[in-house]
């Protein structure tokens, strides 16, 4: 393995035996908290690894301080650092994510929304009739949703695709950190690049719109929803007889109705699939109402979409 690869899993797995956690927050909440007066510089590790604050080098060892040399995470921040990735733990894994602010094109979503996602991947197998023999975690980020269901299907054959390469490799680094090495990692748009049909696809896409269109964030379309849709059409075409999609995503509602939820009816009416649609929170990213695209909607809401071939 590449040395910036093997120092990140050494640090994720020294920081966790000094008992570190962090539970990443909305960017607005991030961005709040981080604003007080006493936390404008890190004082301990969740400050440097979790809330990207500058930190003094003297704030750790200096073995610890070389060990991030060398996984290439040291930023200059003026006369301090500052930590190139945020390090989050879900389920008792940790996850190496793009650190605060997530400005960069390339960079690799964490937060609430695959807190949520993990819930309702764990919600999907446990109801399932048949263990899933192939799966697929379509836009796989920082690789929770393929390791979180590759720990509950030891027996499945697991791809994680995306079409950022810095989250295929931070997904290859989270695989291993987590000890999980049925994972396939592969870059591909949507699963143009993968053969085959699967038991079980997941996604938890970008579903916003994002003035400046980074792949983390921006769904496409008018309200965000294009790249949902677009997963639920590629799906469908690849889905084995019992198989299903699980997909977590973001809606924007207009006048007390469902455009997306619409739009999914009409692709899926003419067929024989079953599928269940619900709200898993009814107000998400409330802040995108004040300005853009969204001044026009009521609400944000997170939705999960689970569709069965017979």
């Amino acid at each position: 393995m590449h040395e910036q690869a093997s120092s990140l899993i050494e640090l994720a797995r020294i920081l966790t035996a000094q008992g570190y956690r962090f539970v990443t927050p909305t960017p607005l909440t991030h961005e709040r908290v981080n604003q007080r007066p006493e936390n404008q510089t890190a004082r301990d590790l969740i400050g440097i690894f979790g809330w990207s604050r500058p930190f003094s080098p003297t704030l750790l060892p200096a073995e610890l301080f070389a060990l991030m040399d060398r996984a290439g995470l040291l930023e200059a921040a003026g006369s301090d650092w500052r930590s190139r990735l945020r390090l989050s733990t879900l389920t008792g894994e940790q996850f190496w994510h793009s650190a605060f602010p997530t400005n960069q094109a390339n960079a690799v979503f964490f937060g609430p929304d695959t807190y949520r996602f993990a819930q309702a991947i764990d919600a999907h197998l446990q109801q399932r009739d048949r263990p899933a023999q192939r799966i697929v975690d379509i836009g796989c980020g920082s690789g929770a949703g393929a390791i979180l269901a590759a720990r509950k299907s030891p027996q499945a054959e697991v791809l994680a695709v995306d079409i950022n390469s810095h989250a295929l490799q931070l997904t290859r680094i989270n695989a291993e950190l987590a000890g999980i090495s049925t994972i396939e990692v592969r870059h591909s748009d949507l699963l143009q690049n993968v053969s085959g049909d699967f038991d079980l696809i997941l996604a938890n896409p970008p579903y916003l719109v994002d003035p400046g269109e980074r792949a983390y964030r921006h769904g496409g379309g008018p309200l965000g929803a294009s790249l949902s849709l677009a997963i639920v059409d590629s799906a469908l075409e690849r889905l084995a007889p019992g198989g299903s999609l699980l997909l977590y995503t973001g809606v924007a509602m207009i006048d007390n109705h469902d455009p997306f939820q619409a739009a999914v009816e009409e692709r899926l009416n003419a067929g024989d699939m079953l599928w269940n649609y619900r709200e898993m929170d009814p107000d998400v990213f409330g802040e995108e109402l004040l300005a853009g695209a969204y001044t026009h909607c009521e609400r944000i809401a997170a939705v999960v979409i689970e569709i069965k071939k017979p």
